[in-house]
């Protein structure tokens, strides 16, 4: 992919999940890659809604190095990890949207969400009936970003399929081969968070 067209993908996603109210006030971040080594990250303290061709960083996997003076999102670090991780992944979107927010401080204590029954869930890439079982794992939020992507690495490694994770009281992470997967995966999950909080509600 070329950083421009990475660029435009960016700031087109940057609207669609303003236009959702996922990423209050600067919230959120997002990034793609653009080859092996290298992706496109937003600048740290952006509107999401407002995002322009300078608001979107060029960053080196390899080095921790971002191109040009601005710092990107304070959470690269956990976006570099999954992309080093997982090579098929190609874009992630982070948001700080209401239902997966609340329910990760709700179901912090048992580390995870499950999903099954949910027609929903063949939104997610390879699940192609609603007889299956995904799990969302619930992180501890916390402000050390090393430590951060130190955890998400040992929680993930070896295990899955994931399509993203919860920090606890902060919000998703989501993922997929492109932008429009992974937009679709965080829709696909924010609605899921939804049922389930309602199903929680009700049975209480």
């Amino acid at each position: 992919m070329t950083p421009t067209a990475a660029v435009e993908q960016i700031v087109a996603a940057g609207r669609l999940v303003a236009a959702r109210g996922w990423t209050p006030a600067t919230a959120g971040n997002l990034s793609l890659r653009i080859d092996a080594g290298t992706i496109a990250i937003t600048a740290s303290g952006m509107d999401k809604g407002a995002l322009a061709a300078p608001d979107v960083l060029s960053y080196d996997l390899a080095t921790n190095q971002v191109a040009g003076s601005r710092p990107p999102s304070a959470e690269v670090l956990l976006h570099a990890e999954r992309y080093r991780a997982d090579s098929r992944i190609g874009a992630i979107v982070h948001v700080h949207s209401h239902n997966a927010t609340v329910l990760s401080r709700l179901a912090v204590a048992e580390r995870e969400v499950v999903l099954d029954g949910y027609e929903l869930l063949k939104a997610l890439d390879g699940i192609r009936t609603h007889d299956a079982r995904v799990l969302v794992p619930i992180l501890a939020n916390g402000q050390d970003m090393t430590a951060m992507a130190e955890l998400a690495a040992a929680r993930l490694s070896g295990r899955g399929p994931f399509f993203g994770y919860l920090l606890a009281g902060h919000g998703l992470y989501a993922w997929g081969r492109t932008m429009t997967d992974a937009l679709r995966h965080a829709e696909a999950l924010e609605f899921l968070m939804g049922c389930e909080l309602e199903r929680m509600r009700i049975e209480r």
